[in-house]
């Protein structure tokens, strides 16, 4: 005999954030062990002229109660209800509202848009997937955090959070973000592992018809670009924005970046220059890429995805999720072994792509001139003529032909 788990709506406090009701509300979601505050307060400063941003917390988070077992639809449950709350008090009762959520909050994100698309416009998932992780994972996390408590995870915390470099550059940012880890209570930290452990959305993304913003750290370890372009290309009306220099907490990591890409896509102002655009041939699919700044925006049409689904989730596990997270090999000499390989085997498509990602891993054009010399004596003058023709197309574009 099955017995049904009973769940109720977790308690979800809010928390105001930047901007007034007059503005059109832009609700946010935290990460797993951190708070809206923590995460989104700099973001959320430099959009508080547009929008009304209001924050949600994690029970167990920022001092929102605990109570039972909770699932992600649970959550979005009571993210709605507050927000209902919320639009009534300024008289707009059950009105729209965009949404912007990171990993835990972006799967709350899915789950709004899969039970409430007539109540958000737009929303920003960032640094989260249909599907987060797996689910023993989880839950012997929520066992580990239930006998240690949660300051036993903030050395692994900051190895996954942040990319090299943030924590030295950004060191009370950085501590503002473990400290709220520090004191997230267990039981209510638990319950959101288990809640991740339950969560998979990968067979309803086809069923989003909202407008979506999927943004990736490059240098995310925990949710990979890979992760966030299977959302992207697999909702209706997708849009992929990679990161660079950034890991799992993007708001933190990067606000201005964040907050432009939020402003970007909900209030495109009326005759701007639309930014540049290219046609790429990515994973059986046409993905138009639009430069943003430090940024770049890859749209990516969707009619392809029902057939290349398994092969795109393949490539998202074992290639970004496995091997270019190994620790063997740092991420510039991953870069130069990968042209290598594209060189000699002729993929010229995927050998543009990867010269594009060679220049944000670090390689400079001297370096990537040199592989492609080395490439022309092992194997073969035709090829190397035919990579250097790509690489010099790439490089007319502009993008990142500096290091970050």
């Amino acid at each position: 005999m099955t017995i049904p788990r009973i769940t109720t709506v977790p308690r979800i406090t809010t928390v105001e954030l930047a901007g007034h009701p007059g503005l059109p509300l832009l609700v946010v979601g935290p990460s797993l062990g951190t708070t809206s505050t923590a995460l989104w307060s700099k973001a959320a400063g430099l959009l508080g002229g547009s929008f009304h941003v209001v924050g949600w917390d994690l029970p167990g988070h920022g001092g929102a109660p605990v109570g039972g077992p909770f699932t992600v639809a649970d959550l979005a449950s009571g993210v709605l209800g507050q927000v209902t709350q919320l639009a009534a008090g300024c008289g707009g009762g059950a009105a729209g509202f965009a949404y912007a959520g990171v990993s835990l909050g972006g799967a709350v994100g899915l789950r709004l848009l899969l039970d409430a698309p007539h109540r958000v416009r737009h929303a920003t998932l960032l640094c989260t997937g249909a599907k987060i992780g797996e689910a023993a994972a989880w839950r012997e996390r929520a066992a580990a955090v239930r006998a240690s408590g949660c300051a036993a995870l903030i050395t692994g915390a900051a190895q996954r959070w942040f990319a090299p470099g943030f924590q030295d550059s950004q060191p009370d940012v950085a501590a503002e973000l473990l400290r709220a880890l520090a004191d997230a209570d267990p039981e209510g930290y638990a319950q959101a592992c288990e809640a991740l452990a339950d969560f998979d959305v990968l067979d309803r993304l086809a069923d989003i018809g909202t407008p979506v913003l999927a943004v990736a750290g490059a240098s995310d370890v925990v949710t990979p670009p890979g992760t966030l372009e299977r959302i992207a290309s697999g909702v209706k009306d997708g849009h992929l924005a990679v990161l660079d220099g950034v890991a799992h907490l993007a708001p933190a990591e990067a606000p201005e970046q964040v907050a432009a890409l939020i402003s970007g896509a909900l209030f495109a102002a009326p005759g701007s220059a639309a930014p540049p655009v290219q046609d790429l041939y990515r994973d059986g699919m046409t993905v138009r890429r639009e430069v943003l700044g430090d940024a770049h925006v890859d749209r990516a049409t969707a009619a392809a995805t029902s057939f290349t689904a398994e092969f795109q989730e393949l490539i998202t596990r074992y290639a970004w999720g496995t091997i270019w997270t190994r620790p063997g090999l740092d991420r510039r000499s991953r870069s130069m072994i990968t042209l290598t390989a594209l060189i000699a085997r002729g993929h010229h498509e995927e050998l543009a792509m990867h010269v594009r990602a060679a220049l944000r891993n670090g390689l400079t054009v001297s370096e990537i001139k040199e592989v492609i010399l080395q490439s022309a004596i092992y194997c073969g003058v035709p090829d190397a003529n035919t990579a250097f023709r790509i690489a010099q197309q790439v490089l007319a574009e502009g993008i990142g032909t500096e290091p970050s």
